[in-house]
């Protein structure tokens, strides 16, 4: 059985996540970590049900409180499917469950990766993004997932995806629908600025206009 820690968010193998742990059966679930060196899930809590979400393992206890809280950093390891969810785990305050981990092909494309590094840096020039993140080939979907504007339902999904073709495939085509969207509001932006503003307009040549 699993150890789970429900959240709303998504995470992805390989990922470092910072939590601040202040309940009281979380912590109970640190201290099972530290001292039985366990692992535990985070499933993405999406829809008002659990179902995905991603093994992780302890790295670090950052800080320690007097209360008992602690602030912890994680790192992802595997993503699996729940089978049976139980509140709480046996004889353990935190929940629990029997889970499937997925197989992860990753085989990759070498052309698709550099199309979607080459979308990426058109989606940071079109929002004007100082000082954006800066990523080199080669490249993996859950490197880039969280930095290029995806829902949650969107990250859920490329969550569920066994294959990293088909997750980069999928980040591709959401970069296509969301670029000229955001061009688009670029100029709807100056367009609204101008509005008040003395407008310089090129004379227009009418010798070749007929009615």
């Amino acid at each position: 059985m699993l150890a789970l820690f429900p959240l709303q968010l998504v995470v992805y193998p390989g990922e470092r996540l910072a939590l601040h742990i202040f309940e009281e059966r979380y912590q109970q679930l640190v201290k099972d970590c530290e001292t039985d060196e366990i692992t535990f899930g985070v499933p993405t809590y999406i829809d008002k049900k659990l179902e995905y979400g991603t093994e992780v393992q302890l790295k670090k206890v950052e800080k320690r409180y007097k209360d008992g809280q602690s602030d912890i950093v994680c790192t992802g390891k595997r993503i699996f499917k729940i089978e049976d969810f139980y509140k709480q785990a046996p004889g353990k305050l935190y929940a629990g469950g029997n889970v499937t981990f997925l197989e992860n092909n990753l085989n990759s494309d070498a052309s698709l990766q550099e199309e979607l590094l080459q979308h990426i840096n058109e989606l940071y020039y079109e929002l004007q993004i100082e000082d954006p993140p800066q990523f080199k080939l080669p490249l993996t979907s859950y490197k880039v997932a969280h930095k290029i504007g995806l829902a949650l339902s969107q990250e859920y999904h490329l969550l569920t995806l066994p294959k990293e073709l088909d997750r980069l495939q999928y980040l591709v085509g959401h970069l296509k629908v969301t670029i000229p969207v955001v061009r688009e509001m670029n100029r709807t932006k100056e367009v609204i600025q101008m509005n008040g503003h003395f407008k310089n307009f090129d004379p227009l040549d009418f010798e070749d206009f007929e009615l």
